[in-house]
């Protein structure tokens, strides 16, 4: 069982910045694919950004140029920065991990064994 600790979410104004953090338990995370996901009211869930377990980096349309997605082996952590966020962005930001795949990315929510509580990121106008 893997649990996963997600924290940095809040309130900004447009145009701040934003750092969302995610701890996991489990001794193998390096090998592990790494991804953030949100979901707005009303709307489906939907990939913003994945890590491979080599560094390979994917970033949907809407997150490129804005968002960087990190992984830290060491502390079993990955990392999401937010830069020049919108009020588009407003959304449940969850962190998942991929424990099957060793070859490639998923960017698809059910290729994801486990995943975080959530945690608010508030973008006002």
């Amino acid at each position: 069982q893997v649990q996963l600790v997600e924290s940095g979410g809040g309130l900004v104004q447009a145009g701040g910045s934003l750092r969302l953090s995610c701890t996991a338990s489990g001794r193998t995370f390096s090998s592990w694919s790494l991804g953030w996901f949100r979901q707005a009211p009303g709307k489906e869930r939907e990939v913003v950004a994945v890590i491979s377990r080599s560094g390979f980096v994917y970033y949907a349309d809407s997150a490129k140029g804005r968002f960087t997605i990190s992984r830290d082996d060491a502390k079993n952590t990955v990392y999401l920065q937010l830069n020049r966020l919108k009020p588009e962005d407003t959304a449940v930001y969850y962190c998942a991990v991929d424990t099957s795949r060793t070859v490639g990315i998923v960017t698809s929510s059910r290729g994801y064994d486990y995943w975080g509580q959530g945690t608010q990121v508030t973008v006002s106008s």
